[in-house]
């Protein structure tokens, strides 16, 4: 049966956690690569799921599906991932359909990342609903949802400068390291791990730093090449990490691996080195604080930075909140419109089976009867008729479910939902 926001005994939920409650450490065991996502899509298919999408980043892990019960999509998070349930439950949220499609909406739009008009996680929904829909595991209502939250990122992308400045994880990194760094166009930068991330700062280090010493490492070689090669920068061999860290005043880990990649046994310093780990999980052990001189900045406390155009952007939010109203209340009167249409048809089929009967017997039974006269008054009346039952039902004080089976056991009809 094709589902609405509700249908018998299932509801639209949104499970997840982010930034808000967990820190860096508990997102890292939640984290769900490629692999896992797919591993659960198929889980989630083999348990009756009918539709859902599931989003993991840096900040966040969460799915949007159908469920009885939100522990089925919980479970599926837990049962993927290295998280457990008791962690879930620490610092988990739980979303039901119209809370549940707000907070797609506020994700969707930027209100909810962590740093504030960040509208990277619109291209993850797009790609994890690609993924569910090859998976067949995206129904009607999804899509329009999924397509419905698109609408209002661009729409308040193009209408507000809620994502005016440059501010990122990558900015806040290469802030961070201007207000620290001193003469920073001649310090010797390391750059390990050429990831999304890690490609956004080293733009934004070539960018704002006109320096030259900047080193990219990589375990595949390749992409640091790739990288390079448009930025004209040095390489280095995944071998040559350790020398590396030596001759650097800064460095940045963006690497993504699951365990860390950099401990205090591999540092062998004569000077001071600020250390900023990009990653998630955290890819740089903080045993290197042991080390005299060593600075280590994790992205969470890039991530609190807050400077006049994050101020700036924070005066945008009304606008973008009232972008999404207006999107969001076109999309809840599809869903209600979906929902009852099949009734009102089945409503309007059976006054017109009257009509006809009706109109049939007093052909026979008036003489000079103005069948054509009828009809018109006939349709108006069914019109209105019908056009009352269905104001009512788009009433949001209104019951739907209730009314629906009301207006079917008065009007004796059935309506089969496919």
């Amino acid at each position: 049966m094709e589902k609405n926001i509700t249908s018998k005994h299932h509801y639209f939920y949104a499970v997840g956690l982010s930034y808000k409650k967990a820190d860096a450490e508990i997102r890292g065991k939640f984290s769900l690569d490629v692999a896992a996502k797919t591993r659960l899509l198929e889980q989630a298919k083999n348990e009756g799921i009918e539709s859902l999408i599931v989003t993991s980043t840096c900040n966040r892990t969460e799915i949007y599906g159908y469920a009885e019960h939100p522990f089925q999509l919980i479970k599926l998070i837990c049962e993927n991932s290295q998280g457990s349930v008791e962690e879930f439950q620490k610092v988990g949220f739980v979303y039901k359909n119209q809370e549940a499609i707000s907070h797609l909406f506020r994700v969707g739009t930027g209100l909810d990342s962590q740093i504030l008009g960040d509208f990277e996680i619109i291209a993850q929904i797009k790609s994890s609903f690609a993924q569910s829909k090859a998976a067949g595991l995206a129904n009607t209502f999804m899509e329009r949802l999924v397509n419905a939250v698109i609408q209002a990122s661009k729409k308040i992308k193009t209408d507000t400068e809620i994502s005016s400045g440059a501010t990122s994880v990558s900015f806040a990194a290469v802030q961070y390291i201007f207000k620290n760094v001193e003469d920073i166009g001649n310090k010797n930068i390391l750059l390990f791990g050429t990831g999304k991330i890690g490609r956004n700062t080293c733009e934004n280090l070539v960018k704002h730093t006109k320096n030259e010493h900047i080193t990219l490492i990589n375990r595949t070689k390749a992409k640091a090449e790739a990288l390079a090669g448009k930025l004209n920068l040095i390489v280095k061999d995944y071998s040559e990490l350790h020398l590396e860290l030596q001759k650097a005043d800064v460095v940045v880990v963006a690497t993504g691996a699951q365990n860390p990649t950099v401990d205090k046994a591999i540092l062998n310093l004569k000077k001071p080195l600020l250390i900023l780990d990009l990653s998630i999980p955290k890819n740089v052990n903080e045993d290197v604080e042991e080390i005299e001189g060593v600075t280590l900045i994790h992205m969470d406390y890039l991530s609190q930075l807050t400077d006049e155009t994050l101020e700036n952007r924070k005066k945008h939010v009304p606008a973008a909140e009232a972008i999404i109203e207006e999107i969001k209340e076109e999309f809840i009167t599809w869903t209600k419109g979906r929902k009852f249409a099949p009734t009102i048809n089945a409503l309007k089929a059976k006054l017109n089976a009257i009509k006809t009967s009706e109109l049939d017997f007093q052909s026979k039974k008036i003489s000079n009867f103005n069948e054509e006269q009828a009809e018109i008054i006939s349709n108006r009346i069914i019109q209105k008729i019908t056009t009352h039952f269905a104001n009512h039902l788009k009433d949001d004080d209104t019951m739907v479910d209730e009314s629906i089976e009301w207006i079917e056991k008065v009007f004796k009809i059935g309506v089969t939902t496919k």
